[in-house]
C-alpha cells in the first residue's frame, strides 16, 4: 500500500462533503481516543474563572468635574434623575458618588456618559 502525503489528504479533503468530514471526524475521535471539544471545554473554564474574579456589583464616583461643570450637571441630572439643585450640590461635592451598587454594564454606560460630558470617573 502507498503512503499518502499530505498533499493526498488535503486534496481528498477537499472533495468531501459536510457529512463526510463529519464522519471523518467522529472516527479519528473514536480511533486515536481524542476530542475535538476539549479545547473550547478549557477556554470556557477560564472564561468563568476570569468572570468570578470580576465584582458584580461597583460604584461610579466622579473624581473630577473637568472644564465643562455644565455638561457634567446636565449629566448626572440624566442618569439619577435629581433635580437641578441637587445634581448641582453632587457635582460641585467631588469626590462624588453618583450610583452605588449597579451591574458592571450599568456602571460602564454611566462612566461613558459622565466623561464625554468632560468628567473624570473611577468606577470600583
Amino acid at each position: 500500500m502507498a503512503k499518502l502525503n499530505k498533499d493526498d489528504v488535503i486534496a481528498s479533503l477537499k472533495e468531501m462533503t459536510i457529512l463526510e468530514l463529519n464522519e471523518l471526524i467522529e472516527a479519528i475521535e473514536e480511533e486515536f481516543g481524542v476530542s475535538a471539544a476539549a479545547p473550547v471545554a478549557v477556554a470556557g473554564a477560564a472564561d468563568a474563572g476570569a468572570a468570578a474574579a470580576e465584582p458584580t456589583e461597583v460604584t461610579v464616583t466622579i473624581t473630577d468635574i473637568g472644564a465643562s461643570k455644565v455638561n457634567v450637571i446636565k449629566a448626572v441630572r440624566e442618569i439619577t434623575g435629581l433635580g437641578l439643585l441637587e445634581a448641582k450640590q453632587k457635582v460641585e461635592a467631588t469626590p462624588a458618588v453618583v450610583k452605588e451598587n449597579i451591574p458592571t454594564a450599568e456602571a460602564e454606560e454611566i462612566k461613558t456618559k459622565l466623561t464625554d460630558a468632560g468628567a473624570v470617573v473611577e468606577v470600583k
